[in-house]
């Protein structure tokens, strides 16, 4: 038995010399992407910690002696990045349950063959995908809806992602009828199938969609710059905005600084520091979600 299970296996294929070299050259443009990456980080992550003088005549140093945490102090402190930051995951929070509840639901019926409407709402739904109605229009649409200067300004516009949509539509045909049928046999409507059967099976599914539309909202700041005035209401990524690209810092941050330089020195600091801790809620969620990045991606792209 052990002669004739030796004979049937098959030989090992060598990868021939081309194959080496596709395989290496892949290699080495995905260590450029990695490096282009950590590299940034890590240099923003060192240069945050380093006195503003020392990072301006001498660059990056691990002298630990010129380090310091005025920086974050100093950010830490000021009230203007709390009350973003905490606009920034109210508004990010409230939408993402609203954006997957609305997407999971629209999916169902999307999914089923026997919906009578469903290629006609298909053309509507991929119609939106390429053709939008502009700024001014949608602008137009908010100030009638009376939601300017409002958090349902920047969360329900954007609540509903058609993307995410087909995702779920083909996560859903993927689950074996048999389960619903199942449950129809035993006296469930499609309320009670949907609530209580389907969606814990999309657990993988809900995760991902939940961790993409998050991190989406945490990330935008364009809506909120053109819709919010009231400054209490602003979410953290424009006070990050007049940091970075206005060059802006808040007035408290800096207001002890004397001298011209040393307030531009020191603006300079606030922006790297800045970065770290708007990042931080999304460093801190990526190793929890990551486990079900691939079942929740993969279950939705094939048709089983």
């Amino acid at each position: 038995m052990v002669q004739s299970a030796t004979n049937e296996r098959k030989p090992l294929i060598r990868a021939s010399w081309q194959d080496k070299l596709m395989i290496g050259t892949g290699y080495i443009f995905l260590g450029a992407f990695v490096l282009a990456i950590i590299v940034p980080m890590l240099y923003i992550i060192v240069a945050s910690f380093i006195d503003p003088v020392t990072l301006q005549n001498s660059g990056v140093t691990f002298d630990f002696s010129k380090w310091t945490l005025t920086a974050y102090k100093r950010v830490l402190s000021n009230n203007a990045i709390w009350t973003g930051f905490r606009n920034a995951i109210v508004y990010s929070v409230v939408f993402t349950f609203l954006s997957v509840a609305i997407t999971m639901m629209a999916a169902y019926p999307m999914s089923d063959p026997q919906f009578k409407g469903r290629k006609f709402f298909n053309i509507i739904f991929v119609i939106t995908m390429f053709f939008g109605g502009g700024l001014i229009p949608t602008y137009l649409l908010v100030s009638n809806l009376g939601l300017l200067n409002s958090m349902w300004a920047v969360i329900l516009p954007g609540a509903f992602s058609v993307w995410n949509m087909i995702i779920a539509r083909t996560f859903y045909r993927s689950v074996p009828k048999e389960l619903h049928e199942a449950a129809f046999v035993d006296g469930a409507n499609d309320v009670t199938y949907f609530f209580r059967i389907l969606l814990p099976v999309c657990t993988p599914l809900i995760t991902v969609l939940a961790l993409w539309q998050f991190v989406g909202m945490w990330n935008s700041y364009f809506d909120a710059m053109i819709y919010l005035n009231d400054t209490a209401k602003q979410p953290l990524q424009l006070v990050l905005r007049s940091i970075l690209i206005q060059n802006q810092p808040e007035s408290g941050m800096i207001s002890d600084m004397q001298s011209t330089a040393a307030r531009a020195q020191l603006a300079e600091l606030l922006k790297y520091a800045t970065i770290i801790v708007s990042s931080l809620p999304l460093l801190v969620m990526y190793p929890f979600f990551q486990k079900y990045f691939d079942s929740g991606i993969m279950a939705g792209s094939i048709k089983g």
